[in-house]
């Protein structure tokens, strides 16, 4: 039975050590993948709010036209900034009302209980966008690099690689 314990240890301290060498994969991916919908979303509305603005119409909202505008530039503006890792804590922001918005309007009719509400994909990008928001858009963004920027320039010492990881995901 030691062995087995001794064996079962020595795989869960390699299991994490490699995943600890992986952790800005998880922040990476998901900034650049929520960041590249919301992009190519905006884009698109933007280069055709005639039929957003229909849309909003349809859906009841209060000044379609306004809220089309609004909308599109939220998702283009924050996708982009998503993408680069740029204002990241604060791109989450609009995109997380965008996705209440919507759940709330298109999707409400579908929701008949909690298991449906979590299954929307409006609710995953929601998920994803605030993970974002808290634990930040990892080492492989503007924002990280800035920030090393910033404690150089003030004279502060390099954090560890160790810390310089634990800090930016």
């Amino acid at each position: 039975m030691n062995q087995i314990a001794t064996a079962v240890m020595a795989i869960t301290r390699l299991a994490e050590r490699v995943g600890n060498s992986f952790r800005w994969l998880s922040p990476t991916l998901a900034r650049l993948t929520v960041g590249l919908v919301f992009f190519q979303s905006g884009w698109g509305k933007l280069h055709d709010l005639e039929k957003v603005t229909s849309y909003f119409t349809d859906l009841g909202l209060a000044n379609p036209a306004f809220q089309a505008r609004l909308a599109s530039t939220s998702e283009f503006v924050c996708g982009g900034l998503l993408l680069l890792g740029l204002a990241t804590r604060f791109a989450v922001v609009p995109l997380i009302v965008t996705m209440c918005v919507a759940i709330r309007t298109a999707q409400w009719p579908t929701v008949d209980g909690l298991g449906s509400l979590v299954g929307l994909l409006e609710f995953s990008y929601i998920a994803l966008l605030v993970w974002l928001g808290t634990h930040g858009p990892g080492p492989l963004s503007l924002d990280a690099a800035i920030a090393h920027v910033a404690r150089a320039e003030a004279g502060a010492p390099a954090p560890s690689i160790a810390v310089a990881r634990r800090a930016a995901v």
